[in-house]
C-alpha cells in the first residue's frame, strides 16, 4: 500500500527509529539502526555523539560506494493484528561540514530527540546521511491510522 504525503510525513515525524540498509563492500546488504528526521521531503540521519568505534563508519563507506539504500520503519506487537512496516527506497549521499543549510536539520533533530540535550548532535565534523526517497511501500495486518501514530 502507499501512504498519502500527509500520512508519510506524519510517520517520519513521530517514529523514533529506523533501520538503514546499505550495500556493503562485497555487494551484500548491511543494516544498522538509525535516528532520523525528514525536512522538506528529505530524510537526514546524523553521525552523532553516541559512542562509536572510531574511524569512518561502514554506512558512510557503503553510501560513498553505492548510493542505493532502503530505510525500514516498523512496529512489532505480540498481538499480530497490530503489525505494520514502512519501507522507503532512497538515493543517499554524505553531507559533511555544518553550515546554514544544515541548521534546520539540527533544529529538527533536537526537537524530535530530547536526548540531544545531553548528547552531541554530531561526532567530530558535522556529518549527515541525506536520503532522497524514490518510492515507498507499506504493509499492515489491519488498517492503520497512520496520522495517529505516536
Amino acid at each position: 500500500m502507499q501512504l498519502n504525503p500527509r500520512q508519510l510525513s506524519h510517520v517520519l515525524a513521530v517514529w523514533p527509529v529506523a533501520r538503514l540498509a546499505s550495500i556493503g563492500p562485497r555487494g551484500r546488504p548491511q543494516q544498522v539502526p538509525i535516528v532520523f528526521v525528514a525536512v522538506d521531503g528529505v530524510i537526514y540521519s546524523p553521525i552523532d555523539g553516541k559512542p562509536k568505534r572510531g574511524g569512518t563508519l561502514q554506512r558512510i563507506r557503503n553510501v560513498a560506494r553505492d548510493t542505493s539504500v532502503s530505510v525500514l520503519l516498523d512496529h512489532y506487537d505480540s498481538d499480530w493484528r497490530r503489525l505494520w512496516w514502512l519501507r522507503i527506497d532512497a538515493d543517499a549521499d554524505v553531507v559533511a561540514g555544518g553550515d546554514a543549510a544544515t541548521d534546520p536539520v539540527v533544529a529538527a533533530l533536537r526537537r524530535k530527540y530530547p536526548q540531544y540535550g545531553s548528547t552531541e548532535v554530531f561526532s567530530g565534523t558535522p556529518t549527515l546521511l541525506r536520503l532522497k526517497p524514490r518510492r515507498h511501500v507499506a504493509w499492515s495486518t489491519q488498517p492503520v491510522e497512520w496520522e495517529s501514530l505516536r
